[in-house]
Order: structure tokens, then C-alpha cells, then sequence
């Protein structure tokens, strides 16, 4: 445990930055899984699924949560996955 003041203000912030970036890559997981299965049984609403998990992860860059070629590396991934069933249904 921290004796400084500052130190000790420091540990609060940041157990409530953990739990609130945990709770953001808890979410950005959940919509690429959701967003994948969904693509990979050609689901109607995989176009939406895979524009909220876009979206999502956008937001994790913004806040600081992912890096931006770590996010980039994820959409692509997911873009890579949509396009062989785009080219399968049509």
C-alpha cells in the first residue's frame, strides 16, 4: 500500500481505469464474437453486427483502450471474414 497521499490518489484512479477498460474490451469482445458468428453462418443482420463491432472498436481507439494498428488489425480481420461470404451469396 502507498504511504504518499499522491500515490495512494493515484491507486484509486487507477483501480476505477481498470475496471472501466475492462468493461470496454469485455464489450469490444463480445460484438467481434457476435459480429463473426454471424458472418459465418451468413446471418441477415451480420452487415449491421459487423457495423456496430467497427464502430466499437473506433471507440476503443478514441478512448485510448486499443491501439490504432491493433484495431485496425481486428476490422480488417473482420472484413477479410465478410468477404468470402459477400462473394458466396451472390
Amino acid at each position: 500500500m502507498a504511504n504518499i497521499r499522491s500515490a495512494q490518489k493515484q491507486n484509486r484512479k487507477m483501480i476505477k481505469n481498470r475496471a472501466r477498460n475492462r468493461a470496454a474490451m469485455a464489450a469490444l469482445r463480445t460484438s467481434v464474437k457476435k459480429a463473426r458468428a454471424a458472418v459465418d453462418t451468413n446471418a441477415t443482420d451480420a452487415g449491421k453486427l459487423l457495423k456496430k463491432a467497427v464502430s466499437i472498436i473506433d471507440g476503443a481507439v478514441t478512448k485510448g483502450i486499443l491501439k490504432r494498428g491493433t484495431a485496425s488489425r481486428y476490422i480488417s480481420r473482420l472484413h477479410t471474414r465478410t468477404a468470402p461470404a459477400a462473394t458466396a451469396a451472390a
